[in-house]
């Protein structure tokens, strides 16, 4: 009989130390996931602006414009349809830059032919910044992320007229 009150007693404290064991195993796990996935997550939207801005500069060069918009907006609109997301509304718009350049003095061009046929287009994301979930290195400064894709606009056939830049 007083053998069963000391196996009780063993198997109670034997799951209190079972408690604390999880408990020191579990917080570095939760620690690395966590490293992970705040590390990772930069990669991944580097990536998908980066998509995002090749998606954008192919639909340009060829000219392709949506009904009511420029060339640029049309551009601008391919870029954040293409960012899951990431870019939206009047700031994500204002991140994508589209810029058009000479292909012989490389200076930026302005006015209404600066997308005419070999002219460099430059589709870019700017100024899109993320911030760690558990800031490290004793800094709080977010990290910014650039994308940027380029190509030379192709010519166009004989009267087919250019849209608005």
């Amino acid at each position: 009989m007083y053998t069963r009150g000391i196996n009780r007693l063993a198997r109670v404290r034997r799951r209190g130390a079972a408690m604390v064991e999880v408990g020191f195993a579990l917080v570095p796990f939760l620690a690395i996931s966590m490293a992970i996935i705040d590390f990772s997550i930069p990669i991944f939207l580097r990536t998908t602006l980066t998509h995002a801005v090749r998606e954008g500069t192919r639909y340009g060069i060829t000219y392709q414009v949506r009904p009511g918009e420029t060339h640029s907006q049309s551009i601008q609109d391919i870029v954040m349809e293409q960012s899951m997301g990431f870019l939206s509304g009047d700031v994500g718009r204002n991140m994508v830059k589209v810029r058009f350049y000479s292909p012989t003095t490389f200076i930026e061009q302005t006015g209404p032919d600066r997308n005419l046929g070999g002219n460099v287009l430059e589709v870019s994301v700017e100024g899109f910044t993320w911030q760690y979930m558990v800031p490290l290195w004793r800094s709080s400064a977010p990290l910014s992320i650039h994308a940027t894709s380029s190509d030379r606009l192709e010519m166009l056939p004989r009267n087919v007229s250019r849209p608005t830049p």
